[in-house]
């Protein structure tokens, strides 16, 4: 895909990573169609584009909606004349123990972060089959690989994600010019946690090396130019598969963590934050919470650390169980 003149969709587009990348493809003279639920984050970022350059249209769909996501994709074809990428980004949280949040919250994150992608896939492939090309970006982050304590619905709509792309390349095998390219970063500083649910009564915060979104729309935009199945953004992409090595270790750990954590920081209510509803103001791209490079350098080695010390300690549980 030739990225001046570039036909692109993006869902979830009003905020964060969605936001950065509409920007960093409007920058390179892309075309774009930017859909989300919230019009006032979508109006933010469109009169950014605007400002580098882009055509930009926008359109207020909720993701959950299957015919809303289809007569979106139906309207973007028709005002791009076809559509090179589309990027599948809505995606939110709930942070709690599962026995403590309600089930309606957990189902909300599973329609949002695993269903409402399989609605754009549905939207969009038959166009790229008529067409013959194009490529379809599937964000879903580390915790695709790596489960996440507190965060059961997450975890779980992250590994059906990847288990969804994996299933479709199955079936797209015989059209090479059709790429589905799933997208791992780990934490990223977006207004995410502010948006997300919480049930464990402690202010959410992201850790020490939490990553600029502009690095993941970068990341996005090569795809466009060289689309490939995987690309890890934060961690080398060998250290995620080996990591699920050390998942019976890794968790307990995590888990135990967590508990610590829930007790020690500052104290919040309960909140269910913008599962149900858009935010009622521009969220913009950045969450505010990235610390200075040299910090975020030194964490990242950390974290690497810790994870290779965890991959040895599951290999030896699995050795010592067999």
């Amino acid at each position: 895909m030739k990225l001046k003149n570039g036909r692109v969709v993006i869902m979830g587009a009003s905020s964060g990573i969605g936001a950065a990348t509409a920007l960093a493809f409007a920058r390179r003279g892309a075309h774009l169609v930017l859909g989300a639920r919230g019009r006032e984050g979508l109006d933010d970022i469109a009169r950014r584009c605007v400002a580098a350059g882009a055509d930009v249209e926008l359109g207020v769909v909720d993701g959950t909606d299957a015919k809303g996501v289809a007569a979106f994709a139906r309207a973007a074809r028709k005002a791009l004349g076809g559509i090179d990428l589309w990027f599948s980004n809505i995606g939110i949280g709930v942070v709690g123990k599962y026995t403590e949040v309600p089930l309606d919250d957990h189902r909300r994150v599973i329609e949002a972060n695993l269903v409402s992608h399989m609605h754009d896939a549905h939207a969009v492939l038959p166009i790229f089959l008529e067409q013959g090309h194009g490529i379809w970006v599937n964000m879903i982050s580390a915790g695709g690989f790596v489960a996440a304590p507190y965060a059961a619905a997450y975890s779980a709509s992250k590994f059906g994600l990847r288990g969804f792309s994996e299933a479709l390349r199955g079936e797209l095998y015989r059209h090479p010019r059709i790429h589905l390219c799933d997208v791992y970063p780990t934490f990223v500083d977006t207004p995410g946690f502010s948006h997300a649910g919480n049930y464990t009564g402690a202010a959410l915060s992201y850790p020490p090396g939490v990553l600029a979104p502009e690095k993941v729309a970068d990341a996005i935009v090569r795809l466009a130019a060289r689309p490939r199945d995987t690309t890890v953004v934060g961690a080398p992409s060998g250290m995620l598969r080996l990591g699920e090595l050390a998942t019976p270790v890794a968790t307990k750990l995590m888990g135990r963590f967590m508990d610590k954590w829930a007790q020690r920081a500052d104290r919040t209510g309960d909140t269910t934050g913008t599962m149900y509803a858009p935010p009622a103001s521009a969220s913009g791209i950045h969450g505010g919470q990235r610390r200075p490079e040299p910090q975020r350098n030194t964490a990242l080695v950390a974290g690497v650390a810790a994870l290779g010390v965890a991959i040895g300690a599951g290999w030896w549980h699995r050795r010592s169980a067999n």
